[in-house]
């Protein structure tokens, strides 16, 4: 008869090898979490674009997830429209930069395709990343108005160099500011892939 002789500390291996485990899966429930909240929808086209106009992808779907949380065919009262919230003035100058053939007619309806929305949306922060020299300024202007944003820094409201962001006069702007910093931050930092192990926890990204 075969007698299997455990040892004292071979016990104490097997049960510390059983709570690493343990506590691996549990580590794993933030970044289920996480993925849920922070979503990659339309990864394609905010790929492809934000490549191609040399825009973090991280901060498109930051942006994203605050003007739409991801909703097509979200329409604002004030009259933005699709993914990217664009207003029709604002992408119809920015169409004209891009030579992109659509009409005002059918500017509205288009705006509501995911990948017109992207393209042109992700062009005109690339605009505004490109004009004031730094992301914390260029989603200022996204939100509260290229005007608006000027005529801050000119009476040395904010910095021209985005340093004193939270100094932005506007609660609304304010607010969206933050806000776009901080899930910039942790779509940046965020395990993405399934076999990755590392995630930022939220509560630790300064509010």
């Amino acid at each position: 008869m075969f007698i299997l002789n455990i040892t004292k500390k071979q016990i104490i291996i097997v049960a510390i090898i059983l709570i690493f485990c343990i506590l691996i899966a549990f580590l794993n429930i933030p970044i289920r979490i996480q993925k849920i909240i922070y979503k990659k929808d339309y990864e394609e086209y905010v790929q492809k674009y934000s490549q191609q106009y040399n825009v973090d992808e991280n901060l498109v779907y930051a942006l994203i997830k605050a003007e739409s949380n991801f909703n097509a065919n979200a329409q604002s009262s004030k009259g933005a429209i699709g993914l990217m919230q664009l207003m029709e003035t604002t992408a119809q100058d920015v169409c004209k930069r891009m030579d992109l053939n659509i009409s005002n007619n059918e500017l509205k309806e288009k705006l509501l395709e995911p990948e017109i929305n992207i393209n042109i949306g992700t062009k005109y922060l690339s605009i505004l990343i490109q004009q004031y020299g730094n992301v914390e300024i260029a989603i200022t202007a996204y939100n509260a108005g290229i005007g608006t944003v000027d005529n801050w820094i000119e009476k040395d409201i904010i910095k021209a160099d985005g340093s004193n962001v939270e100094k932005i006069p506007y609660k609304e702007t304010n607010n969206y500011v933050r806000k776009i910093l901080r899930d910039y931050k942790i779509y940046t930092n965020l395990a993405w892939t399934v076999n990755s192990k590392v995630a930022v926890d939220a509560s630790t990204v300064l509010l």
